[in-house]
């Protein structure tokens, strides 16, 4: 069954608090906050397309859903319910803040076939926290992923790389501590200068300065393979490409790039494939997951290159029977 995501973007809908490095409307490439009708159209356009039998989810994101109003929330969520009632969407999934959750407020999304709350969390240090004006604390956290799951929902936790203060340390303390608090998904961004946000002054001023490329790769290459042996779904690696991400209209600096996950995942297999590099062959035959083929061949065939230093002939078969990051191999 196919899986199919129907995502809302409500750009900092009742966000109080505002980050250092955000400006959602040009993140998401949206501006305004969709009406009712335009909730509705979008889920028709979307409808129309799915493949049947699929299962299908709606996300409200861009926003701090719960720092809304209770009658509010109400609002957006009765749009779906005739949908969920028709079988045509399975289940809603939102994101927040860490400091906006209560429990009348789990009740409402209970009631109203909320599955996901998806916290965003961004670091598990608090001296990173501080200097990027996220506005509430490690313990916010910690206490809102407890309460979210003593509640029955899917835990996600989403995290930031190269924030100011953040080290590959604290990133990695971060990721084990998303494990540690139970989240069932994550998503992984390394942090943007977006221009018209505070963090894009810092930047100019020399105050500030994000993570390159190959740095963002290497650490998160590190961080994804934590989430991985814990069996944690990664949604997400790196934003969206939004039209003023692609145009640079709008992006200042930072570790942007459209197949981003790809290049964390071709990085992770170089690293894998290193033994092979210590021998040599007419031919050497690799056995992966089919999943896995894209990524052990490597971004424009990066890690394939590499072994034809080695070997003269190189042959990538798919083999179910390994797990992604496994392989076999034989040399002729």
């Amino acid at each position: 069954m196919k899986h199919y995501n129907i995502p809302i973007f409500i750009p900092q809908l009742a966000c109080k608090n505002q980050c250092i490095y955000c400006n959602q409307r040009h993140i998401s490439g949206q501006i305004t906050i969709p009406s009712k009708e335009e909730i509705i159209n979008k889920i028709e356009l979307h409808l129309k397309t799915f493949q049947k039998p699929y299962h299908a989810e709606l996300a409200f994101f861009g926003g701090s859903f719960t720092a809304i109003g209770l009658e509010k929330q109400r609002y957006y969520l009765e749009i779906i319910q005739p949908y969920i009632e028709s079988n045509q969407i399975e289940s809603i999934r939102i994101s927040t803040r860490p400091d906006c959750i209560r429990q009348e407020t789990l009740d409402l999304l209970k009631r109203y076939n909320v599955k996901t709350i998806e916290l965003g969390a961004q670091s598990l240090s608090q001296e990173v926290l501080d200097y990027s004006q996220r506005g509430h604390t490690v313990e916010d956290i910690e206490d809102a992923s407890r309460l979210i799951n003593q509640n029955g929902f899917n835990l996600g936790l989403q995290m930031m790389i190269g924030l100011p203060k953040d080290t590959i340390e604290k990133s990695i303390h971060t990721a084990n501590q998303i494990v540690s608090l139970g989240a069932k998904c994550t998503r992984i961004y390394p942090t943007l200068v977006i221009d018209n946000t505070e963090l894009a002054e810092q930047y100019r001023q020399k105050e500030y300065k994000p993570l390159q490329l190959e740095e963002a790769i290497d650490w998160t290459s590190k961080i994804y393979q934590i989430f991985y042996e814990n069996k944690i779904n990664i949604l997400r690696v790196g934003l969206h490409p939004s039209e003023a991400l692609i145009s640079h209209k709008e992006l200042l600096s930072g570790a942007f790039h459209v197949s981003f996950r790809q290049l964390v995942l071709t990085k992770i297999w170089h690293k894998k494939l290193q033994p092979l590099l210590w021998q040599t062959s007419n031919q050497l035959t690799l056995f992966v997951h089919p999943q896995s083929l894209n990524s052990a061949i490597g971004y424009n065939s990066t890690n394939r290159n590499q072994l034809k230093r080695h070997h003269k002939h190189i042959l990538f078969k798919p083999d179910s029977s390994l797990r992604e990051f496994q392989y076999k191999y034989e040399i002729i």
